[in-house]
C-alpha cells in the first residue's frame, strides 16, 4: 500500500461538498476512517460503513477521484487521501411547540466536507533487489579472469575455444577404454569354458574304471589266499617228515 512519507508526491485533486445537512461532529467520525488510505480502499470502507454520513463522504471521495482522473490525467490506483476535514456550516434555527405555550429551539446544523487526493508513485520492489544481486553475479567472472591471467598468457579466442574443446577428449577416451575392457575380458572366458568342461570328462573315465579294477583285484587275492595257505601247509608237513 503506498504511503505519503516514503514516496514522491505528484499533483492531486480535491473535492468538497458544502452545506451538507449533517452535524459536523457526526461527519468527522466518518472522515477519520478514510484519512491516509488509498482512494479505492477509502471507497470500500465508506461503502460498508454503518454511519449515515458515510454516503455523503463517499460521494465527495468519488468526485475527487473523477477530478484527478479527468482534469489532472492521474492514475486512480496511485491516489491517496492526503487531507480530509469537515468545517462547520451555518445552523438553521427551528422551534418546536411544547406544553403550556412554550417553544423549544431546534438547531439544524450543516457542514462542509473537503477531501484532498494526491498522486503517489509506489516504490518498485524489484529495483533494490536487482542492484544488490548485480555485484554478486559480476564477482565470479572477475575472479575467473584474474586466475586465467595468472596461469595462462593472453591468446586469441580461437585458442581458448580449442582448449575448451580438448578437455573432454581424455574423458571420452577413458569411457571408450572402459567399454572395451569387458569385451576383451569376455573372449578368454569363452575360450576357457570348453577346456574346463573337457578336463573333467577325461578324468572321469579312469575314475569309473578304477572301482572295477579294485574289485577284480580283491577277488583274485581272495582266490589266491587259500592256495598260498595250502602251499604253506604242505611245506610244513614235508619239513616234519
Amino acid at each position: 500500500m503506498p504511503t505519503k512519507s516514503d514516496t514522491a508526491v505528484l499533483p492531486g485533486a480535491r473535492a468538497s461538498a458544502r452545506y451538507v445537512r449533517i452535524s459536523p461532529t457526526k461527519a468527522r467520525r466518518v472522515v477519520n476512517l478514510v484519512r491516509g488510505l488509498p482512494a479505492k480502499d477509502a471507497l470500500t470502507v465508506l461503502k460498508f460503513a454503518p454511519q449515515a454520513a458515510s454516503e455523503q463522504v463517499y460521494k465527495v471521495v468519488a468526485s475527487a477521484i473523477a477530478n484527478a482522473e479527468n482534469n489532472e490525467r492521474l492514475d486512480p490506483d496511485s491516489l491517496l487521501v492526503s487531507e480530509a476535514f469537515v468545517d462547520e456550516g451555518p445552523t438553521l434555527k427551528r422551534f418546536r411547540p411544547r406544553a403550556q405555550g412554550r417553544a423549544y429551539r431546534i438547531r439544524k446544523r450543516t457542514c462542509h466536507i473537503t477531501i484532498v487526493l494526491e498522486s503517489v508513485i509506489a516504490p518498485t520492489p524489484g529495483r533494490p533487489a536487482a542492484a544488490k544481486a548485480a555485484p554478486a553475479k559480476a564477482a565470479p567472472p572477475a575472479k575467473a579472469t584474474k586466475a586465467a591471467k595468472a596461469t595462462t598468457p593472453a591468446t586469441d579466442v580461437d585458442d581458448e575455444t580449442a582448449s575448451v574443446d580438448e578437455e573432454p577428449t581424455p574423458k571420452a577416451a577413458k569411457k571408450a577404454a572402459k567399454k572395451a575392457e569387458p569385451a576383451t575380458k569376455a573372449e578368454p572366458a569363452s575360450k576357457a569354458e570348453p577346456a574346463k568342461k573337457a578336463a573333467p570328462a577325461k578324468k572321469a573315465e579312469p575314475s569309473r574304471d578304477a572301482p572295477k579294477a579294485t574289485k577284480s583285484a580283491k577277488k583274485a587275492a581272495k582266490k589266491a589266499a587259500p592256495a598260498s595257505k595250502a602251499d604253506a601247509g604242505s611245506d610244513a608237513e614235508e619239513g616234519t617228515e
